[in-house]
């Protein structure tokens, strides 16, 4: 696939770009009728988000840098272009939100109550992002049949079919189920008045199937032989179960 979706003044216009700026509104749009669901004040938390997304970025970048620092090494200026792909989003997720937390805090807001009613754009921002994914022709699987990827639409056939083998389209594995995820979770939104209920689901849904998926990819950041997309995936899964488990003793 071609990465570059047009030009500009002779700047090129990614896809990748275009999916992350198409999650992030699409993203908003549904945080705006989140907080008119819960009376939770949307300024207040467009704010955050302009504070905490810049943070996100930052983030995933340096995570993704920091597990392939081999890669950048000889040339630490390449580690600034993020235009190619190269953001990891455990990085982002993790300065997004502590960002996100300390200036909430620091409004003298409830942070449960305002990553509640974000929690569904996040996942539905990270469903749209991955298909910038599929046009960068990363994050795919391990090889794959004929047999197997005859049964995907013909553009992801093609796509998937790099240097003359295809490949498990991963990245559509994890778009439909951070999409399937986002419906789960507004659901619950609008039946749970329990702060946190929403965000400690979606990092619970997120990491299950995130740690699944990874299994699949060929380009895992890696400590020693573990894959660390899938040792944070347990423990957003353990940190989702502990919630779960201190609710239901105060119950």
């Amino acid at each position: 696939m071609n990465p570059i979706a047009f030009n500009i003044f002779g700047i090129d216009i990614r896809w990748y770009g275009i999916f992350i700026a198409i999650g992030v509104l699409l993203g908003l749009l549904l945080a705006y009728y989140n907080c008119k669901l819960k009376n939770v004040d949307f300024d207040m938390l467009f704010d955050t988000f302009f504070i905490s997304f810049p943070a996100a970025i930052i983030g995933a970048r340096l995570y993704y840098v920091i597990f392939n620092f081999q890669d950048y090494k000889d040339n630490l200026w390449s580690a600034l272009n993020i235009r190619e792909g190269g953001l990891a989003i455990h990085g982002g997720l993790i300065f997004g939100l502590a960002t996100a937390y300390i200036y909430i805090k620091k409004k003298g807001e409830s942070f449960l109550k305002f990553a509640d009613v974000t929690a569904p754009s996040i996942i539905l921002a990270q469903g749209m992002g991955r298909w910038g994914n599929f046009f960068n022709g990363e994050a795919h699987g391990e090889p794959v049949s004929y047999e197997f990827i005859k049964h995907f639409p013909a553009f992801i056939q093609k796509g998937m079919y790099i240097e003359g083998v295809y490949y498990h389209p991963t990245f559509l594995y994890e778009s439909i189920w951070d999409i399937c995820a986002c419906i789960i979770l507004i659901n619950i939104l609008k039946r749970t008045s329990i702060d946190g209920y929403v965000i400690f689901s979606y990092i619970g849904l997120y990491s299950l199937g995130r740690f699944f998926i990874e299994g699949l990819r060929t380009d895992s950041l890696m400590f020693g032989p573990i894959r660390m997309a899938q040792l944070v995936s347990l423990l957003g899964i353990a940190s989702w179960m502990i919630f779960f488990i201190i609710i239901n003793y105060r119950l």
